[in-house]
């Protein structure tokens, strides 16, 4: 998904504009994480842009997308750009460490 959500509606209050973009964000993920994963990947990993327009975006981790969508609304922004695309990804093992091994 790469889109520029715009927070100004004529007939609605930003904060419901607000909600709506927060939940389409949360359904796209939702969308993305139940495809299939390709063979020998373990989970769905995302590659995260935010920023006022789109050559400003920066990349940011998933779970800060919320944080970001609430900033823009503080700042009385008119728009923003959110970036966020899938890669399948797999789990890194663990290494035990010595102090385990005493227990």
């Amino acid at each position: 998904m790469k889109k520029t959500f715009a927070l100004t509606h004529p007939k609605k209050a930003v904060p419901r504009v607000v909600e709506a973009v927060k939940h389409e964000v949360k359904k796209y993920l939702k969308r993305e994480r139940n495809k299939a994963l390709p063979k020998g990947a373990d989970y769905w990993d995302f590659d995260c842009k935010f920023g006022h327009t789109e050559q400003e975006a920066k990349v940011i981790h998933v779970k800060e997308i919320n944080k970001c969508i609430d900033e823009a609304e503080t700042l009385a922004l008119e728009s923003f750009y959110l970036e966020i695309l899938a890669k399948p990804a797999t789990r890194a093992k663990r290494q035990l460490l010595e102090a385990d091994d005493e227990f």
